[in-house]
């Protein structure tokens, strides 16, 4: 076997390998769905998974506890066999099993936007194209040379930063991309709705107007209400960058479609063994196969090149100014922006329907989805007054209070 080989093949081990290296020792939460029940809340201690929705009803309620990591390796649940069992059934979408769901319920969905360097580079790019995929590269070329800075060593909010932002205005070349990739405030934006994000299996959708777009494979922190930081997992933003890129006020219409959030597999609590410093540590690696044309794109994005602090975006997002008392999920970004032609020269990347998107990191295993159209993929029906609604009919309400 080649060396080229070798590594072919490990990378494809490593992308399908669904949970945490370490699974003996993880932590982990996250939602089954089983049939003639409805969403269940599930842990796995050992790699072997427990339905504990009887002594907390959902996720949000159970990282809100003080004594959540004690509780979480006691609580007594109904055992539903080994946590690979659950994947498998995902991946494979099979039925009549309890089936993964994002492991997310009540809390607000919220993202952070040009994150990274490289990633701010390809928002001027979409801005500067007005969502025209033709001219992708040649503005790449251009803006490369007009910027000639290595902005990954600008620090957001640094005098350096306002100086260089300076010299771009006196140019007549700055951009609202680059007030939120360099200047002192961050972009957060509302990625999803409470308990619309899709799990380990599911379509994602592409809105059926756009034909320039990515998979962005990013860490995704689990924050309590307290604006504590308690957990992660991963997440696909799916994005409309044709959309965007006409429009930041499109934002919205780019970004919260049908499908258009993965979650998953599970959220990995922080304990001695898996902390913010892991996070900071991290390496998010993705794979794209195409069953069209046989492409395939394989990337990563290493969260130690991220311009801002995980902790500093938590509290750019919750504080004084705005509380989440259902917590929520925070996108951390990606240095991922495909530039690989497909189809025509010079277009970079866009999605054809029926990829599979795979993002994997060796302590949270793999995050795999199918991509379709938002308006043909199973609609989102099952909102917050429906899980009430499952859970008066089960008795359980007393668990989410």
């Amino acid at each position: 076997m080649t060396m080229e080989s070798k590594a072919a093949a490990d990378l494809t081990a490593y992308l399908t390998d669904h949970l945490p290296a370490d699974l003996e020792r993880a932590l982990l939460v996250g939602r089954v769905w089983r049939d003639n029940v409805g969403p269940c809340v599930v842990v796995v201690r050992a790699g072997q998974a427990f339905d504990i929705t009887a002594q907390c009803a959902t996720v949000s309620d159970l990282l809100e506890r003080d004594d959540l990591l004690d509780f979480v390796r006691s609580a007594p649940g109904e055992a539903l066999g080994p946590a690979s069992a659950l994947v498998d059934a995902a991946v494979g979408r099979k039925e009549g099993v309890p089936r993964l769901l994002a492991p997310c319920d009540l809390q607000a969905i919220k993202a952070c936007g040009v994150t990274f360097a490289v990633s701010l580079l390809e928002r001027v790019i979409e801005e500067q194209a007005g969502g025209d995929a033709a001219r992708a590269d040649a503005l790449r070329a251009s803006l490369l040379q007009d910027i000639g800075s290595d902005l990954s060593a600008i620090k957001p909010g640094s005098p350096e930063a306002e100086a260089l932002k300076k010299q771009f205005q006196a140019r007549g070349a700055w951009s609202q991309y680059m007030e939120v990739g360099i200047g002192p405030y961050a972009e957060v934006f509302s990625k999803s709705q409470p308990m619309s994000a899709v799990g380990l299996g599911a379509d994602v959708g592409l809105h059926p107007e756009s034909h320039w777009n990515n998979p962005e494979p990013e860490i995704v922190l689990a924050v309590t209400s307290r604006a504590q930081a308690v957990g992660a997992t991963l997440g696909n933003d799916v994005n409309l960058r044709d959309i965007e890129g006409r429009s930041a006020l499109l934002l919205g219409k780019a970004k919260d479609n049908n499908g258009s959030c993965s979650l998953g597999p599970f959220i990995r609590l922080f304990d001695e063994h898996y902390t913010i410093d892991t996070v900071r540590q991290a390496e998010v690696r993705l794979r794209i196969e195409g069953v069209e044309d046989d492409f395939v794109l394989d990337g990563e994005s290493r969260m130690r090149e991220i311009s801002r602090d995980p902790l500093d975006l938590v509290a750019q997002t919750c504080g004084p100014h705005h509380q989440y008392p259902d917590g929520f999920m925070l996108f951390l970004g990606t240095m991922f922006s495909p530039i690989k032609d497909r189809g025509a020269k010079g277009a970079g990347f866009t999605h054809k329907l029926g990829d599979k998107v795979s993002i994997s990191s060796g302590a949270l295993g793999t995050l795999v989805n199918h991509v379709q159209r938002s308006n043909t993929i199973a609609p989102w029906t099952f909102g917050v007054r429906a899980l009430y609604a499952n859970l008066a009919q089960r008795g359980l309400l007393k668990g989410a209070q």
